[in-house]
């Protein structure tokens, strides 16, 4: 019988100099890999960091000070805390316009429970983390059951906390202030924990900027390495898809909200525990500056898209505006003006941003 002889193969030629392991071009691989960088959420913000502080840097000497940069940081530190539960909840597809206010309920529960029933302050505080968990378990209940817009439910949450505040400090102490603490049972220790400093270089730190980067880090990984952060895209990006493939949206936009109210407790006991004494009027407005810092640092307003990391450096972006206009001794009301601006220049490039990530 005849046999077919199969031609004989060629030697295999040497792998071009050009070329990476799997046979992929080494100048692709490096196109794609800047492409993938441009195309980060958190792309603009980084840029917008570093040219916020270039100028400030250039324009006030005191910015240049080790002491100015650890207030630049404690800043954004009080902003950035907060900013990383606002940004997850917005790329879970939702707002949530009682936060600012939201902290100042839980500082003034916090000093009046112990003040008041003459408690333990960590007892105290336990009981203010009840009320700013059933806050946000309220918001997002009452969105993901009337289906109304988030932006309505929280406006009207911000407007009744608003209200409680002043009316319930008036009512309990005939002020609006509550009562200093500082002398209570398990008040350093708390002190400690929510508003001590330590020393790097001969600098003080507040310990918010550890409690920050700590946040900003744990949120990462549940976006990153969890299943529960591919709901919170998943539920941002499209609910109803979500849904049809097994997301419980309901629950964890619920959860978003609470874990918002979980950073206001923070920042408020943060300020209880610096101040010993809260006002009860303030907070109005800090809801918008954290939006802003979520916004700056990449996150979509319609949801889905977006990183903790980014929310970082717009808050970043944010302590150095607040401080920079000051030490560059400019008017302190052009900080509103920075952060209007910043959000302008923000929101189109990072629709720009998007808009190359969709044509990759």
């Amino acid at each position: 019988m005849a046999t077919t002889k199969s031609p004989p193969r060629k030697p295999a030629s040497p792998p071009s100099p050009e070329t990476v392991p799997g046979g992929t071009p080494a100048r692709v691989t490096q196109r794609s890999l800047a492409r993938r960088f441009a195309t980060r959420p958190e792309v603009g913000s980084l840029v917008g960091a570093v040219a916020v502080f270039a100028l400030f840097f250039t324009v006030a000497v005191p910015f240049r000070e080790f002491d100015s940069l650890s207030t630049v940081l404690y800043a954004s530190s009080t902003i950035g805390i907060m900013a990383v539960g606002v940004s997850l909840l917005m790329i879970g597809g939702e707002f949530d316009l009682s936060a600012g206010v939201g902290v100042i309920t839980s500082a003034l529960a916090g000093g009046m429970f112990a003040y008041e029933l003459s408690l333990n302050i960590w007892v105290a505080a336990a009981l203010a983390l009840g009320v700013s968990l059933l806050i946000g378990f309220l918001n997002g209940y009452l969105v993901v059951k009337t289906k109304l817009p988030s932006f309505l439910i929280t406006l009207s949450m911000f407007l009744m906390l608003q209200g409680l505040n002043l009316a319930i400090t008036r009512w309990v102490t005939g002020s609006v202030a509550s009562p200093t603490i500082s002398d209570m049972d398990g008040y350093a220790s708390a002190q400690k924990v929510f508003s001590s400093t330590f020393t790097i270089g001969g600098v003080n730190v507040q310990i918010t900027v550890l409690w920050w980067i700590l946040f900003v880090a744990l949120a990462t990984w549940v976006l990153l390495r969890t299943k529960v952060g591919n709901w919170i895209y998943a539920a941002g990006g499209n609910a109803d898809s979500a849904r049809a493939v097994g997301v419980p949206v309901n629950y964890t936009k619920i959860g978003l909200f609470m874990t918002v109210a979980f950073m206001a407790w923070f920042v408020g006991m943060h300020n209880l525990f610096r101040f010993s004494t809260v006002q009860s009027g303030e907070g109005v407005g800090n809801e918008l500056i954290y939006i802003a810092a979520a916004v700056i640092g990449g996150c979509a307003l319609m949801g889905g898209w977006g990183t903790a990391i980014g929310a970082a450096i717009g808050a970043l972006i944010l302590g150095m505006a607040q401080q920079g206009v000051v030490y560059a001794g400019w008017n302190p009301d052009l900080f509103m003006f920075f952060i209007g601006a910043t959000l302008l220049v923000a929101v189109v490039l990072n629709m720009w941003v998007r808009l190359r990530a969709q044509r990759r």
